[in-house]
């Protein structure tokens, strides 16, 4: 049986300069922050917010994306070796983050923001969710730039093989292109909430769209596991993978939230 299947070798860095070099991954993942600045400044003009609020706003949530993905990545994957050597949680450069550490800090975030600024959480964090599917498709393009967090083997004419996988052993085969399964997901997700943002003419009911954010997202996410590789070493161990462990809670509280809405909504 001819088995058919896509070379995946594209070059990580766009270009050099001399020790600087410059990536597609760190340009998708600034795209992510980007694209999500014009959306909600188009949000709150629309609903009347001040835009001085705006940068402060993009601040933290940079601050607890990059933060909480970092300890999410540090704590939730290799918590022995980075207790052992916490320094080296600071050196983002060399890799490893993590979605559910920074939906837990971006959460934390807004409520920061919103609570210095006397402006409904909800509300904020219904807008953020929208532009945060966007990012998450733009990092798992970068994911896929880098050859990493791909599949399990598979013969289907849509695998990859990833020439530069940094595990050799892992660079002959074909397989599934995961992040391209999330990634699409993502971008569903994003244009979904956007119809229901805009049938709604920019009201939606409050803890809507993050309700709805976090079942899609986290639930694509923990399916797609199961044709991913692990990350760890330790995962070849568990029933279900971390990332798989770590979504169960934001599918249920999604589940909770939209529950909650439509029962005060009766009420």
């Amino acid at each position: 049986m001819i088995i058919s299947y896509i070379t995946w070798a594209p070059d990580p860095e766009i270009f050099r300069v001399g020790s600087l070099a410059i990536r597609w991954y760190g340009v998708l993942f600034a795209l992510g922050f980007v694209t999500g600045y014009f959306i909600i400044q188009h949000f709150f003009k629309k609903e009347n917010i001040p835009l001085k609020l705006l940068d402060q706003l993009t601040t933290v949530m940079v601050i607890a994306t990059i933060i909480g993905a970092r300890l999410g990545h540090c704590l939730f994957y290799e918590p022995a070796y980075y207790l052992k050597n916490p320094i080296d949680i600071l050196k983002i450069w060399e890799g490893g983050l993590a979605s559910h550490g920074a939906a837990i800090a971006i959460i934390v975030g807004i409520w920061y923001f919103s609570r210095r600024n006397n402006i409904s959480f909800w509300r904020m964090i219904d807008r953020i969710a929208v532009v945060t599917a966007l990012a998450g498709f733009f990092i798992r393009m970068g994911n896929l730039v880098n050859s990493e967090i791909f599949g399990k083997p598979t013969d289907l004419p849509w695998g990859f093989i990833f020439v530069h996988a940094s595990d050799v052993s892992l660079s002959t085969q074909p397989r599934h292109p995961s992040q391209i399964y999330e990634g699409l997901a993502y971008l569903l997700t994003f244009v979904l909430l956007m119809v229901i943002y805009y049938r709604n003419n920019g009201k939606p009911r409050e803890g809507l769209l993050i309700s709805l954010f976090m079942i899609l997202i986290f639930a694509a996410r923990f399916l797609i596991e199961f044709l991913k590789e692990p990350q760890v070493n330790f995962e070849n161990q568990m029933l279900l993978n971390m990332g798989q462990w770590l979504s169960i809670p934001f599918i249920v509280a999604g589940l909770a939230g939209i529950y909650l809405i439509y029962r005060k909504k009766a009420d």
